[in-house]
């Protein structure tokens, strides 16, 4: 040995040797875990707000194999940047997806390593309108669904085309159908990413800008943050966990099980999600109780139980007997294995599980004749818990994880009547909670007018409660009773809190009644605390032009333009200050940038219509009058104006 020639330098290399296989021996994660804590601690130590995450690859150094699974399963790869690999779409045998609604076509299409979606208008044999748009990122794992999203300066919106794996088709995505296409616009915001994804970087200050995005979901979403755990096991203070909890970090599997839910309902119960006051989607931590940070509503129907949305797992299989019958120790990871992909787990190992209850009771061979058994395979899943289409995603099945004895035609109503929103992960929530949920239901899900007059119902109960004059504004901000929100600020303005978005619809009920002062007020107190939000810095830059306060507005529309360019309100915008600012002729170039990234938008319409007229444009202002007419051929008032430039 090469000590015994050299003994001093010899030794040096011996203790560098040692200390660099000790290390060695933390990273590779050999079992090493044989020192025992001081003293048991109580309670995870991660779920301290100082405690911050490192990432997935910190956690690979010593977990390569577990992580080596993880990467293929559902959740680690739920999201990644755009590229062939991720991608389980058809290039070959695609056509263009059609939207009879809006007029539009989508095509998409790789060049070179970049994908794009193209979408485009025809008239006849004419193209009379293209947009093409780059795709960063695909979310989505590619077992049901690959949809797409661009990244525009932080700025995440998806795009108008998902490829729908199980019945190989690319079409408009969930929610774009029927009328409703918001083609590049629907922004990507917290709630969202944080389910689909690994906790990103966040500009507060925005709607959807993202300053740093993970990809995919990570071991942080269900073990909590590791920065404590990493520097614990670095410093050498190591844990035997057959034996004792390592506190650093939670194990969900030594969590109880109401707790072990909470985590997969973080992201498996999928709603109507409404933040207690002063929280965000980034507070809850695994070891927390979800309703600590969010109450989940889904709607309720009496005599329709099959309706079902696509990520409401845990509601479905709480309603099992299997769930209620083993006070939820019987729970999702008694079939799924976190760390390894269902495709891999094997339909043997589903049936095991069963098997492992049933065969413990009376209940010990199946019931079904041999051919349903035949037609299954065997396999209890098949049955009871079946494949089913969601209300939400088309072209998608999934097994309904509401376990139970298969329902004959005659059990299954085709009646249904709306009951209530149930909060599914908090029996008793409050007044707060429970009025908000019906005003955003309304707002994001359903313009059903019954779910403003539940909403109401609740506001007009005599009992106080902090935040009340907050939903009054809001629920008259949905109703359209822009004089009752000034009624209220006049005489509750101290029970008025400074949340951006009340700020918001007091400004704008003030600007729909034509108060420009007491508009400017409130949205100049929304766009200081979200200066990266687009539509309240838009709001704000037009009421200063309605009080003539031009180079401030000027200020703040130039400044969105660097954030957002390709924005068509903020572009119309500028043109309309143009106007203004006694440069009207420059201001066409900024109206067309508006039309061409969005040929219905009507204010931009109408206003190059006017620019045309004042210009004396006759013959081009008809043509965009006629692009109005098509929009609301109904509308007198772009027919008194054609006559009227027509008789000229």
């Amino acid at each position: 040995m090469y000590f015994l020639k050299s003994p001093r330098k010899g030794l040096i290399k011996y203790v560098v040797w040692v200390i660099a296989g000790l290390y060695l021996i933390v990273l590779t994660g050999i079992n090493a875990c044989t020192s025992e804590p001081e003293k048991q601690i109580e309670g995870y130590l991660n779920l301290d707000p100082s405690v911050t995450y490192v990432g997935i690859n910190t956690c690979r150094q010593c977990h390569s194999g577990i992580h080596s699974t993880f990467i293929h399963t559902g959740m680690g790869s739920s999201f990644d940047l755009a590229n062939k690999i991720k991608s389980s779409g058809d290039f070959i045998h695609q056509r263009p997806v059609y939207d009879s609604f809006s007029n539009f076509y989508y095509f998409p299409f790789w060049q070179n390593d970049s994908f794009f979606i193209l979408e485009y208008r025809l008239q006849g044999n004419d193209t009379i309108h293209k947009r093409l748009e780059h795709v960063k990122y695909i979310i989505g794992s590619g077992q049901h669904t690959n949809s797409h999203l661009s990244n525009e300066n932080g700025y995440i919106r998806q795009m108008p085309l998902t490829w729908y794996a199980q019945k190989g088709t690319w079409d408009l995505p969930p929610g774009f159908e029927d009328g409703h296409n918001t083609r590049f616009s629907r922004d990507i915001g917290l709630e969202c990413m944080t389910c689909h994804n690994a906790l990103p970087e966040f500009d507060q200050t925005s709607e959807n800008r993202f300053l740093n995005v993970p990809m995919g979901i990570d071991c942080e979403r269900c073990h909590g943050p590791g920065s404590l755990h990493v520097k614990e096991k670095m410093a050498g203070n190591l844990v035997d966990t057959s034996k004792f909890i390592d506190y650093t970090i939670v194990n969900p599997k030594k969590l109880p099980p109401d707790l072990q839910m909470e985590i997969c309902q973080r992201c498996h119960l999928q709603g109507n999600a409404v933040l207690k006051p002063g929280k965000t989607f980034f507070d809850f931590r695994p070891g927390m109780r979800l309703s600590d940070v969010m109450d989940v509503y889904l709607p309720r129907y009496k005599g329709d139980d099959e309706r079902f949305i696509m990520a409401s797992h845990a509601d479905r299989f709480k309603q099992s007997l299997c769930y209620k019958n083993s006070e939820g120790k019987f729970n999702c990871i008694s079939c799924h294995n976190p760390h390894v992909s269902v495709k891999e787990t094997g339909v043997k190992v589903f049936n095991e599980t069963c098997i492992s209850c049933h065969q413990k009771t009376s209940v010990v061979n199946c019931l079904a004749s041999l051919k349903e058994r035949n037609a299954q395979k065997d396999n209890c899943v098949g049955c009871h818990m079946p494949k089913s289409g969601t209300i939400d995603i088309p072209h998608v099945t999934v097994h309904d994880h509401y376990i139970r004895k298969p329902l004959s035609k005659k059990t299954i109503s085709g009646i249904s009547e709306f009951l209530c929103l149930q909060a599914i992960n908090n029996p008793n929530p409050d007044l707060y909670s429970k009025t908000k949920a019906y005003l955003q239901y309304f707002e994001k899900f359903s313009k059903n007018k019954f779910f403003l007059d539940s909403a109401l119902t609740l506001l007009q109960n005599e009992i106080e409660f902090e935040g009340k004059t907050d939903l009054l504004i809001y629920y008259n901000y949905l109703s359209g009773n822009y004089s009752e929100i000034q009624k209220i600020v006049g005489e509750n303005s101290k029970n008025i809190s400074s949340e951006p978005w009340t700020s918001y619809r007091i400004g704008e009920a003030f600007y729909q009644s034509g108060n420009f002062t007491k508009a400017k007020m409130y949205f100049s107190a929304a766009f200081t605390k979200k200066p990266s939000h687009i539509d309240f810095g838009n709001k704000y830059a037009l009421s200063l032009m309605q009080l003539n306060q031009l180079e401030e507005a000027r200020t703040i529309l130039e400044q969105l333009v660097l954030l957002q360019p390709k924005e068509e309100q903020t572009q119309n915008n500028l043109g309309y200050l143009m106007v203004l600012d006694g440069r009207a002729p420059q201001a066409k170039a900024f109206f067309l940038r508006a039309i061409k990234l969005n040929p219905d938008y009507v204010k931009a319409l109408e206003n190059i219509v006017s620019w045309e007229i004042n210009f004396g444009e006759k013959q081009q202002a008809i043509i965009w009058i006629n692009t109005l007419l098509k929009l609301d051929p109904k509308n007198v008032t772009y027919k008194k104006i054609k006559e009227q430039i027509s008789s000229k």
